[in-house]
């Protein structure tokens, strides 16, 4: 695993701006950042992070299964009691979700470590599972990079697939698509999820999240009163299950992508019950809640996490019992967990995480994002990448 200067395609913000790519810079700083690439090998890629992503993937839905079979982990979970049957139905229904991603520290040397779980609203998907790629190509076409250079990349064609069962799974003929207002990543990673929808023969029709409204025969609709009974959403359960409408999820019968199941791995209450279920695999980090510490976590270093959080908010260093705040943020309500203190690796002074995208079961890719601080926020940079 290396980190390789590379001199940025000319005009590449022109390109970007015409393939819909309206956020590759953001207040002012550079999101999409083409002046490095990180180099991989084969090995690295399929034994380090490919076979681990599966394993950790299967590991959170057995955490799943054993979450919303259980009242009192459902509370542990901060699941709202009026919703318990929403997610314990929508699990054993098997309702399908589409994609996830996890957030991984690797140096690459191995194991791998899991962080956490964006098993719900994750975002970086257009430029992981297509501006990526194109940067690849057009840097082998120009000679830049070796003929044989690849990229740990089947994003797209994944997504599209998966879009071809979700619809025959629930005979879909219209699928909504939301996200809130004011969020130029978010809309763009929509707009990239309605493409793939298209491309897999459905029809899509967008509507912000603030837009969505309630007939009064219960089911949800658009600004043209259309019925909303299938939709992609990137906004999270968490928030869902607790306002206004959240009595009405469940006569409102729509399908949701994603299920209301994936309330629970996209929680990090998730990382202890992991280390509770598979104390000491190699991929995993020491997690507990925070009102079970014991001894084994006075000494030490420690990172406290919000069960509900984004973007690397609210985010303390534990240190020998002594707290520090790396990070501020609005989230912390429902409880912490502590999670063992691996840091990331530094190259050239950047701090680097791997997140490795799922679409339902299978692993279709990674991304780089760096950032100078420790903590990876919504504007740390990302980088592409290669297999060589």
């Amino acid at each position: 695993m290396f980190r390789m200067p590379c001199q940025p395609r000319k005009g590449w913000q022109q390109l970007a701006n015409e393939f819909g790519f309206h956020f590759h810079t953001m207040y002012g700083e550079p999101y999409w950042d083409e002046s490095a690439y990180y180099q991989f090998t084969l090995q690295q890629i399929e034994k380090d992070i490919e076979d681990p992503t599966a394993e950790l993937h299967q590991m959170c839905l057995a955490v799943a299964d054993e979450v919303v079979n259980s009242e009192a982990l459902l509370s542990r979970f901060c699941i709202p009691e009026h919703h318990w049957d929403l997610v314990r139905d929508s699990w054993r229904q098997r309702d399908p979700s589409l994609y996830s991603r996890l957030d991984l520290v690797y140096n690459g040397k191995g194991p791998a470590k899991l962080l956490e779980n964006n098993a719900d609203t994750p975002t970086s998907l257009y430029e992981s599972g297509f501006w990526q790629w194109l940067w690849l190509e057009q840097n082998v076409d120009n000679g830049k990079l070796a003929r044989h250079a690849d990229q740990f990349n089947s994003l797209q064609e994944k997504l599209v697939h998966r879009f071809r069962e979700i619809a025959l799974h629930y005979n879909i003929n219209q699928l909504h698509m939301a996200c809130c207002k004011d969020t130029t990543e978010d809309r763009g990673t929509v707009q990239y999820l309605q493409d793939c929808a298209r491309e897999a023969g459905l029809h899509t029709d967008f509507v912000f999240i603030e837009d969505i409204g309630i007939a009064d025969t219960g089911v949800f609709t658009d600004l043209h009163n259309s019925p909303i009974t299938d939709c992609f959403k990137l906004y999270p359960w968490e928030f869902m299950l607790r306002e206004e409408f959240g009595s009405e999820l469940v006569d409102a019968g729509v399908n949701w992508l994603e299920p209301p199941w994936k309330a629970v791995i996209s929680n990090k209450a998730l990382l202890p019950q992991l280390w509770k279920q598979f104390e000491g695999h190699p991929n995993l980090l020491p997690s507990f809640f925070s009102d079970e510490i014991g001894s084994q976590t006075q000494s030490g270093k420690w990172i406290k996490k919000p069960l509900f959080s984004r973007e690397g908010a609210n985010v303390s260093l534990i240190e020998h019992g002594q707290e520090k705040e790396l990070s501020s943020g609005p989230y912390g309500e429902e409880g912490f967990i502590i999670q063992a203190f691996e840091p990331l690796p530094v190259f050239e002074g950047n701090h680097t995480l791997i997140g490795s995208w799922l679409v339902d079961d299978m692993p279709a890719g990674i991304s780089v994002r760096e950032d100078a601080s420790a903590i990876t926020q919504d504007l740390s940079r990302y980088l592409p990448h290669i297999i060589l």
